[in-house]
């Protein structure tokens, strides 16, 4: 067997069996198949597509590529979620709590951020002392005793994902819907949960900008756990709008705090209370007709807050920090970043807004790049609220003042002012299952 026949093979539009995507991934990560033929393989791949077998054959093939966890010593259904990626998204802190405190079992294995979107692993670093380099069986006596714990990605998991990803970085063949949903689904299936919520995004802040095409790849990520025998359901959300009103590590776990005690912005806490009954539905542990009452009465009672100190506590956190989030990093300086109009807002560019987070320290722009917890952005108008020139629209937060000064004409760039108030979207579109996508508008 031969690469250049099977990249002739997909050039053509044909499709390859399983053991030709076998061949090809093994070949890749032994380094036996070198770079410049697996992207010419993926720019054939972007204009001629595959099949939903063969994007589960590449999926499997990647998953296998390297470790593969087993949770067995974790007693019950371990229930997973991934999100796309998006700004302001600090749902994993809160979600995982909330379905820990209803008596599921959360064993989860997240990244870092790169770029205008947040890594959940930098947010919990946030917290002093937290560590997320655990070994297995810590892990699992943590999630046996707790319910939860979070840590990051093993560096021998899904290698040929890491592999992958690199060449198309550079290849331009990122916005490919089955090499996405491989390179997503091959992480999630190695890590080894039973039950899998997927957070699909779609809008400015978000890899699939439009609902048809965050459906597209819902449904082909759904495709692929079904087939590997997963119980696995997607919801699509809206990133047209950051998610709740900060941007950055540590000002996120503040905001992921206040939700656990009952408080917080009402589009983050509804999105949360509607992905925590999805995660419930799926390990078995609610009842479509009840989930929505456990949701609330695990977060009125304190039991999902409890949850989450235990957590931080158990991987060597300040658990003090979640009573007293003052001890949590906070920047030297803040800078008011004022409105030059009256108006409504009536669109913000998230992705936009997330790269101002960046410029102040809260993100990367490359992997080896260090962060500054205390920086990101304070949201004080969104979009649909009204404005008047000389009122805050958000505060930055950084340790540098020099950094404000780029930050802020990037954030004033990401909000259109008008006359006009906008309609606004609800921030749960559609779900997706084995028997499709619904949407809900």
């Amino acid at each position: 067997m031969r690469m250049i026949d099977l990249i002739e093979k997909k050039k053509r539009g044909e499709t390859l069996d399983k053991e030709e995507i076998h061949f090809m991934i093994q070949g890749f990560v032994s380094g036996e198949i070198p770079d410049y033929q697996m992207s010419a393989m993926l720019m054939a791949v972007c204009f001629q597509g595959m099949t939903p077998e063969e994007t589960s054959e590449l999926t499997w093939a990647m998953e296998y590529s390297g470790d593969v966890i087993d949770l067995s010593p974790v007693a019950g259904c371990k229930v997973d979620k991934h999100s796309t990626g998006g700004v302001g998204d600090k749902t994993t802190l809160i979600l995982a709590p909330i379905v820990a405190a209803c008596g599921g079992r959360v064993a989860k294995m997240s990244g870092r951020g790169l770029g205008h979107t947040g890594g959940t692993i930098d947010k919990l670093e946030s917290i002093p002392g937290f560590c997320t380099s655990l070994d297995r069986e810590t892990f699992f006596r943590i999630v046996n005793e707790i319910g939860l714990c979070v840590i990051g990605q093993t560096g021998n998991l899904v290698p040929a994902d890491k592999k992958l990803y690199a060449l198309r970085d550079v290849t331009a063949t990122v916005d490919c819907i089955p090499l996405i949903a491989s390179s997503i689904m091959s992480k999630k299936l190695a890590a080894g949960s039973d039950a899998i919520l997927l957070d699909v995004k779609t809008g400015s802040g978000a890899f699939m900008k439009m609902p048809k095409e965050a459906a597209a790849l819902a449904e082909a990520m759904v495709a692929i756990g079904t087939a590997a025998g997963r119980r696995v359901a997607a919801m699509i959300t809206e990133m047209d709008i950051p998610l709740g009103r900060m941007v950055g590590n540590a000002l996120e776990v503040k905001e992921a705090i206040s939700v656990l005690k009952g408080e917080g912005p009402e589009d983050l806490v509804s999105v949360c209370h509607r992905l925590a009954g999805e995660m419930l539905l799926l390990s078995g542990k609610a009842e479509p007709e009840s989930v929505e009452e456990q949701v609330t009465e695990a977060i009125d009672s304190g039991r999902a807050l409890e949850r989450f100190k235990a957590m931080v506590k158990a991987q060597g956190g300040n658990s003090e920090a979640i009573d007293h989030p003052e001890l949590l990093p906070k920047a030297s300086f803040t800078h008011i970043v004022k409105a030059k109009a009256d108006g409504y807002v009536r669109h913000m560019d998230t992705e936009g807004i997330g790269i101002a987070s960046m410029l102040l320290g809260a993100g990367r722009s490359r992997k080896e790049d260090s962060l500054d917890y205390g920086a990101g952005v304070e949201l004080c108008k969104k979009t649909g609220d009204i404005v008047h020139a000389g009122e805050p629209l958000a505060i930055l937060y950084a340790s540098q003042e020099r950094l404000f000064e780029e930050s802020e004409a990037r954030l004033l760039a990401s909000y259109e002012i008008g006359d006009e108030k906008p309609l606004l979207r609800q921030k749960i579109l559609a779900r997706t299952d084995a028997d499709g996508t619904k949407f809900f508008i």
